[in-house]
Order: structure tokens, then sequence, then C-alpha cells
């Protein structure tokens, strides 16, 4: 059983990781490089509430009213899940001794997710295996989810440093 304390920590550490991300994401994009838009996370969602998983095209179904706002809730509640799956295998521990290696291996495995629900759910396929270039949407994808684990590292890191 977790302290309000550490269940505090982890909510910060998951958003501090998804804003890690996030700023990763913004760097790709100045440089032109295309990244995920969480309207279409919202709209995936919104449409799943209505009982509908896959899509062709995501980008052609249907808007849904406030889906960029759902879509980055869901991102960070997705950043947020991930950090306690970090602490549901490492334990509680890692929350007040965090080490780098454990939350790269975790925020790199956690990419299985877009990989197999949301690229095929969205219309890119498998592992984004409909998409015009899926080896660097696959690399790019590891990536972002690797940064994702760097970020789970360093959130905790400095929480460290201010909590304790």
């Amino acid at each position: 059983m977790i302290s309000m304390g550490e269940l505090i920590r982890l909510v910060l550490i998951g958003v501090g990781a998804t804003a890690v991300m996030d700023v990763w994401s913004m760097i790709q994009k100045s440089l032109g490089i295309p990244t995920l838009d969480y309207a279409m996370v919202g709209r995936w969602a919104g449409h799943l509430c209505r009982g509908r998983f896959a899509h062709a095209s995501i980008g052609k179904a249907a808007p849904i009213p406030g889906e960029l706002s759902l879509g980055w809730a869901i991102h960070y509640a997705v950043g947020i899940a991930f950090a306690v799956l970090l602490v549901g295998i490492y334990g509680a521990e890692w929350l007040h001794d965090p080490v780098w290696l454990p939350a790269l291996a975790v925020g790199t495995v956690t990419v299985v997710i877009p990989f197999f629900v949301m690229q095929p759910a969205m219309g890119a396929g498998i592992a984004a295996s409909r998409t015009p270039t899926p080896w660097k949407n696959r690399l790019r994808s590891l990536l972002t989810h690797a940064i994702f684990g760097g970020g789970l590292y360093l959130s905790a890191a400095v929480l460290k440093l201010v909590w304790e």
C-alpha cells in the first residue's frame, strides 16, 4: 500500500515525464518532423465511447466535440498510468530512490501500446505498417517512449531533491 504522499509523487512523476515527452515533440515539430495530433486521440476515444474501436483513417472520422481537450487529458492520464506501472513493477522504494534503468525500460516498453493498440485503431496499422514510412515512424515512436522513460527518471530525481 502506498501513502498519499507517494500517490501525489506518482501523479507528479507521470505528469513530469509526459511534459518531457511533449518538449521532445515540440523540438520535432520545430524541425518539421510530424508528431501525433492529440485531437485524433480524443476523436478516437469519442468514437470508442460510441462503440467504434477501429478506423480506416481517424483523420477522416467525424469530429467529436472537445476532442483536442479530451486527447490531451488522455495523453496525461496515460503518462500517469505508466508511472504507476513503473512503481507497480519496481516497488514504491523506486519513488524514494529512483534509478534510471528501470524508468528507461518501462518507458521504452510502453511503445507496445501505440504499436499494437493506438496505431491499428487509428488506421496506421500494426506498428505503423500502413504509413508511408513505417520504419521511420517506428523508430520515432520508440525514441519518444525512451524519452518518456528518461522523463520518468528525471521527474522522480527532481522530486527526490525537493521532497525529501
